[in-house]
């Protein structure tokens, strides 16, 4: 039980979980290790899987045409990272989900979830509630993109997750800033000789 008591308290800041409603949970988990650098989702393929974080670093992002790299997401320890648009309408995936470190993750698959959310209103609350958090999290991180300079988008990002500054390579958070890896080495010089 103690391998699932992280998993179990995120969602318990959602719902009140009964020690059943805890077990049916626990049996639709499975347990995996990611080594670095490995992918757990691919373009072309359906995401069947929501994927929690127990250890390490995970990003999510997609390829242009012209091969430029546009990071979407990071998950750390207690995140949860998917192609939600693929995982949610059961289409192929235009995301790839890899591991920036090596990395213990717990998956719940699709198929599971739905018979889960079916068969407990509780579960069906508690993704319901997750998914609005990130539906609200992407608009805001869209205005930010759109209202912010690339060293106010930096700065609010750092203040925000320090931890994560530390932990991502430089080309996948200026990816995820919308700025190149030589103008994000920029701004934080900048911000240095500041301080």
């Amino acid at each position: 039980m103690k391998d699932y008591q992280n998993i179990l308290n995120n969602i318990k800041r959602y719902v009140q979980l009964t020690p059943e409603d805890e077990q049916q949970f626990i049996s639709i988990v499975r347990t995996t290790t990611v080594k670095r650098r490995q992918f757990i989702v691919q373009p072309n393929f359906v995401c069947s899987h929501q994927t929690y974080v127990v250890k390490g670093t995970l990003r999510s992002y997609f390829v242009t045409d012209e091969g430029v790299e546009h990071t979407i997401q990071f998950a750390v320890e207690d995140w949860f990272i998917s192609d939600f648009n693929s995982y949610i309408t059961q289409t192929p995936a235009s995301l790839f989900v890899e591991a920036l470190e090596d990395s213990i993750v717990q998956q719940i698959s699709y198929k599971d979830v739905e018979a889960l959310c079916a068969a407990n209103p509780k579960f069906e609350h508690f993704f319901r509630l997750v998914a609005q958090k990130s539906f609200a999290f992407s608009q805001r991180r869209i205005l930010s993109n759109l209202g912010k300079t690339a060293e106010e988008r930096y700065l609010e990002f750092y203040n925000l997750y320090p931890s994560i500054v530390q932990r991502v390579p430089q080309y996948a958070l200026a990816s995820y800033l919308g700025m190149s890896a030589e103008f994000l080495s920029k701004i934080r010089k900048r911000l240095t000789q500041k301080s």
